[in-house]
């Protein structure tokens, strides 16, 4: 049985960092798509950052690119997203994601993930 669990969302100033981290557990696949999503109060929820684990591939929103870092622990089997320069806008509960490599979207946000977590409230204000 898979079970990720989100952890280290908070409230952060305009312009500061925060760092989530997502540990994974269960998955028998040696090659696997994880990613980050994310849902504001109203909104429809948005794929955020993919990373390939066995590749190492990684790909991100364009409201994201150049802010956000996604990253794994293999070792950890952990899997971080490094949010920096954050925005109000980025406010957000923030959910981790999991699923097979498709053969031919590879990670992409549009093939439906599997797995999911709870989510991490990050709140950002001006």
């Amino acid at each position: 049985q898979v079970q990720l669990v989100e952890s280290g969302g908070g409230s952060v100033q305009a312009g500061g960092s925060l760092t989530l981290a997502c540990a994974a557990s269960g998955y028998t696949a040696r090659r696997y798509c994880m990613a980050w999503f994310r849902q504001a109060r109203g909104k429809e929820r948005e794929g955020v950052a993919t990373i390939d684990s066995g590749a190492g591939g990684t790909g991100y929103a364009g409201s994201v690119k150049g802010r956000f870092i996604i990253s794994q622990d293999s070792a950890k089997n952990t899997l971080y997203l490094h949010m920096n320069s954050l925005k109000p806008e980025d406010t957000a509960m923030y959910y981790c994601a999991a699923r097979n490599v498709h053969f031919i979207w590879g990670c992409e946000f549009s093939v439906e993930y599997n797995y999911w977590g709870q989510g991490t409230q990050v709140t950002v204000s001006s």
